[in-house]
């Protein structure tokens, strides 16, 4: 009994004590949002065509079908060429800052945003990896995705080392220019949080949450009132008792939606490969030949027709994909074999991405995956880009400013290497 109060008690402490996986979860943010961001770059020319005014699935379509599932999509605001031109380009800022981490808890929800908007004003626009995003889009905001590899950390690790020196003086910074104002009385974040505020209270207002799910609605005012929360407490309360408790509450909210990521990756594969199993042509091994005969999926005709010449290859690749999605769920904890099969997954998708043309399905499955790799390789992989941006830095003559490090983050988490 003892044992299993200590072990509780351990649970407890882990899970409200620190922000499980932040590797994983930075892996996540930076995958996702450089999935979107690619994805609206790529179909800039044809913006209007896939979600815009000149649509196929025209405006009075897309609000008929709103109407009855009541999705929620800014574009339906407006039906203006130019109320659509703003939201794109806001989608395409919002993914490039969360990108690289600046304000990624607002970026995020503005991320969610431009997700929700843009694929719910046009729901045939998609190949299967709009619905992973669309999903983890959501999970995102509740995640403390920000905490390494991200603008936000360097800003914060910069200014902790300057206060480790003493150079906090009045409330300002003595020395170094690089050296950000961190504690400073910070401008930007109250300025960002009075404007959304107040087009928040705009929207609301002026009736455009009628008829719409209350999901989202709630995620923006919960996050934004939250904000104001958190930031009067950070200034304003007089001992450390309440600072630790929405500290604590936090890392409760961002380990519950790792979770949910990780759960939500489980049943995508477990689903997938039970489906698949169902199936006569997965049953006899030749499933994976027809796609490869597809004009739609044949960008490289010479490459499939290698690929499906061999009736071997094709039954192994068929098989083994189905073993793969059904069995990994069972293979977490097993850190081995769940490393095996997770490589197994990535190169499965990066070879769909070249000889299928699908790169947005496969980089959503694969930044989806990433949630799993393991801590020692992530901080490996962090250590040589770091090396490579000083190496590039010093062959332009340039000082390298300090940039994110392998140690960023002291706490113990096993947010990658048990699942």
């Amino acid at each position: 009994m003892n044992r299993f109060a200590l072990a509780v008690s351990s649970a407890i402490s882990r899970i409200t004590g620190a922000a499980l996986g932040p590797y994983q979860t930075a892996v996540v943010r930076i995958g996702f949002s450089a999935t979107w961001l690619l994805f609206l770059l790529r179909e800039t020319p044809h913006r209007e065509e896939l979600y815009g005014p000149g649509s196929p699935w025209s405006w009075g379509l897309a609000q008929q079908l709103i109407s009855s599932n009541s999705a929620f999509t800014a574009l339906m605001w407006s039906d203006t060429r130019g109320w659509f031109e703003i939201v794109y380009v806001l989608a395409v800022l919002s993914s490039l800052l969360l990108l690289l981490g600046w304000r990624t808890r607002t970026m995020s929800v503005l991320f969610m945003i431009g997700v929700l908007t843009l694929q719910n004003r046009s729901v045939f626009m998609g190949d299967g990896g709009d619905n992973v995003l669309h999903l983890m889009s959501v999970y995102l905001v509740f995640t403390r995705c920000g905490q390494v590899w991200s603008l936000d950390a360097r800003r914060a690790r910069i200014a902790r080392e300057a206060r480790a020196r003493g150079e906090y003086v009045s409330g300002q910074y003595v020395s170094d220019e690089y050296v950000l104002d961190q504690y400073v009385p910070d401008r930007v974040g109250p300025v960002l949080w009075g404007l959304l505020g107040f087009a928040l209270v705009a929207v609301t207002a002026g009736g455009r949450f009628d008829g719409v799910d209350p999901t989202a609605p709630v995620i923006l005012w919960v996050v934004w009132l939250a904000s104001a929360l958190a930031w009067v407490v950070r200034r304003r309360a007089k001992s450390e008792e309440p600072r630790i408790l929405l500290d604590v509450i936090a890392n409760i909210v961002h380990n519950g939606a790792l979770f949910v990521i990780m759960a939500e990756a489980c049943l995508i594969y477990a689903t997938a490969g039970w489906y698949k199993i169902q199936g006569t042509r997965w049953q006899d091994g030749t499933a994976v030949y027809y796609p490869l005969h597809l004009d739609y999926f044949t960008p490289w005709p010479g490459l499939a027709d290698l690929l499906s010449s061999s009736g071997t290859m094709v039954m192994l690749v068929t098989y083994g994909t189905v073993i793969v999605q059904v069995a990994f769920p069972f293979t977490l904890f097993n850190r081995r074999v769940k490393n095996v099969l997770l490589a197994a997954m990535m190169t499965e998708h990066a070879v769909i991405a070249v000889v299928l043309g699908l790169p947005f399905f496969s980089l959503a499955m694969i930044a989806a995956d990433a949630v799993f790799l393991p801590t020692s390789l992530l901080r490996r992989l962090g250590g040589w880009a770091a090396r490579a941006r000083e190496r590039v830095l010093a062959r332009g003559g340039r000082v390298a400013l300090p940039g994110p490090r392998a140690q960023e983050n002291p706490e113990p988490t096993r947010a990658g290497s048990t699942a």
